[in-house]
């Protein structure tokens, strides 16, 4: 693991894997099965899968962060470790630039099956981590993470706020075999995964930093708008340009709403 700051180490703790009960690594399974094998084909990015394969998670339970990390570290450098809740920005930030991602160590309730305000592990662990196999998003996930801690510094946190919104956690991508989600709130979730593929409703714009960077999102419904990528390396290449002016620029332009469409848009069409 690449050395965290005193400040960054505190909110680190232990998985504690051996506390899971029967009935959490029988709702990882359940999870894991509806996604795997009965909603991602077909919908997500295939090195997505590759990923899950790759760091040989399975529906057998919830995967030791120890076991994630001898895998990642060997592949692309990364670690994943267990915090007790969300972190503070900045430590968020600091985390990720040491290619170190941070889980939750629960997972939720039979209640919360579709929904829940706070990321699990599920989403956590399954939704973010099978891309960490993948060089270039290893990359841009570090990337971010640096220019983050610029961000922060300078007051612009909430532009790079919602470039991982639309991008890690709600991002399309086009591929030979059509369009396709890697976001990892979408990978993780039953009914947006079908949603943002396949429904006609909401908006598919092709990424432009400058719009992904003035558009609010929502979080509590589906998405009314999703940017595309064409690769991976479009947004490495984004996020590790020099992003002052166009946080200068930005400052002067109005905010957008989730639902707009401009006429500079270019849009994505579904068949």
């Amino acid at each position: 693991m690449h050395k965290l700051s005193a400040k960054s180490q505190k909110y680190v703790i232990d998985q504690g894997w051996e506390n899971f009960t029967e009935q959490e690594h029988e709702m990882w399974s359940y999870l894991f099965k509806r996604q795997v094998e009965e909603i991602l084909p077909g919908r997500v990015v295939p090195v997505f899968l590759d990923g899950v394969n790759g760091l040989q998670m399975a529906a057998d339970g919830i995967p030791k962060f120890s076991d994630l990390t001898d895998i990642l570290q060997a592949a692309t450098g990364w670690s994943v470790v267990a915090v007790p809740d969300l972190v503070p920005d900045d430590i968020f930030f600091e985390m990720l630039s040491r290619r170190v991602f941070p889980s939750t160590n629960f997972i939720r309730k039979p209640e919360q099956l579709d929904y829940l305000q706070e990321p699990d592990i599920f989403h956590d662990i399954f939704g973010h981590v099978p891309l960490l196999v993948h060089p270039v998003f290893a990359d841009y996930m570090q990337a971010y993470g640096e220019a983050g801690i610029k961000a922060f510094d300078t007051g612009h946190l909430h532009y790079l706020a919602r470039l991982y919104w639309y991008t890690v956690e709600f991002g399309l991508i086009h591929t030979d075999e059509g369009l396709r989600t890697y976001g990892s709130g979408i990978v993780s979730s039953f009914g947006e995964t079908k949603y943002c593929v396949e429904d006609k409703t909401p908006n598919r714009i092709q990424f432009d930093l400058n719009r992904v960077m003035r558009t609010n999102y929502i979080i509590d419904k589906y998405q009314e708008t999703y940017f595309v990528v064409n690769s991976f390396e479009e947004l490495f290449e984004a996020t590790t340009q020099d992003l002052t002016d166009l946080y200068v620029e930005l400052d002067k332009l109005k905010d957008l709403v989730p639902s707009d469409v401009l006429d500079s848009d270019e849009i994505v069409r579904i068949d």
